[in-house]
């Protein structure tokens, strides 16, 4: 392979992973040491906390110490950029009083209901609060999650292109969770669209053939490919009032990720880094079956 390969789980502090006991040791007992342990056997993190709310400087700054030189995070961008919703909380309180009653009278926001001053705002304190990362050649990507209502239009792409507009000197790739977005007729554009503005494709890995699930398509389209691997529960994974965890609970088989080998494989001829992250939650499922995939790809 002639890119750079990273493995990693979507967050290391997931408290079903720290409270299951069998993967960090009893002194690890704050982000920073677990991050560090973690670190000894990963190269690539996935930041979650950064989806719920505004990250910190100061957390970024440690996070960035932690962790050696070659490690990479990839950033999950704020909820509100991504049009899900956000909660009213979750927006500092000075940005409160710009903005509209009506949205003031809401406990979730979208990113239509912030007039744009103030989303400006939001997003420079998020691209600031990267720069740790930015310094310490640390930051791999931003990701942008899409929600499933995020349909082909030229709104929705024109959303992209303005998120992008936001983070120019980054790395960004994009996940859909929509399969509209790569069927006949619209992949090509979708994978011009990513090009164009130098943003990478997820690709991911779900259970296969459910209407809500998104297939495994392959494509690079930018300098960093990505692949999110969020399990096949089949079983909970359309069940209403199933949570995130009862969802992405998943365990691996090596026949499983096999099946991804030569797709890693096209993607790391044709990216110069290749981001492999595992989204399953139960306990320590993701760094168990970040661990085989290393295994399969001789890391």
């Amino acid at each position: 392979m002639s890119a750079r390969v990273f493995v990693g789980s979507s967050s290391w502090t997931d408290r079903s992973l720290v409270a299951c006991g069998r993967f960090y040791p009893p002194e690890a007992k704050d982000s920073e040491s677990r991050l560090a342990f973690y670190a000894r056997s990963f190269n690539l993190a996935e930041i979650d906390s950064t989806y719920y709310a505004l990250p910190s400087r100061r957390n970024t700054e440690r996070w960035a110490a932690a962790v050696p030189d070659g490690f990479r995070f990839s950033v999950k961008a704020f909820a509100l950029f991504t049009q899900h919703p956000a909660s009213l909380s979750s927006i500092p309180k000075s940005f409160h009083e710009g903005l509209p009653p009506e949205a003031l009278k809401k406990s979730r926001l979208y990113y239509k209901d912030v007039p744009p001053e103030v989303s400006e705002e939001l997003w420079r304190i998020f691209r600031r609060a990267l720069q740790p990362f930015r310094d310490a050649g640390n930051l791999g990507s931003v990701l942008i999650d899409f929600p499933p209502w995020f349909v082909p239009s030229d709104a929705a792409r024109e959303h992209i292109a303005e998120a992008r507009r936001h983070l120019p000197d980054d790395r960004v790739i994009v996940e859909f969770r929509n399969r509209l977005w790569v069927e006949e007729g619209e992949a090509e554009r979708t994978f011009a669209h990513l090009r164009d503005l130098a943003c990478g494709f997820v690709c991911v890995d779900e259970p296969p053939g459910l209407k809500s699930s998104f297939p495994p398509v392959v494509a690079v389209t930018a300098p960093v490919a990505a692949v999110r691997f969020r399990g096949r529960n089949a079983e909970r994974w359309e069940e209403k009032g199933a949570s995130t965890e009862e969802r992405l609970n998943w365990w691996y088989t090596d026949e499983e990720l096999a099946e991804w080998l030569p797709r890693i494989e096209r993607l790391a001829g044709k990216a110069g880094e290749v981001y492999l992250t595992f989204n399953t939650k139960f306990e320590d499922q993701g760094v168990v079956n970040a661990r085989r995939l290393q295994a399969l790809l001789g890391i």
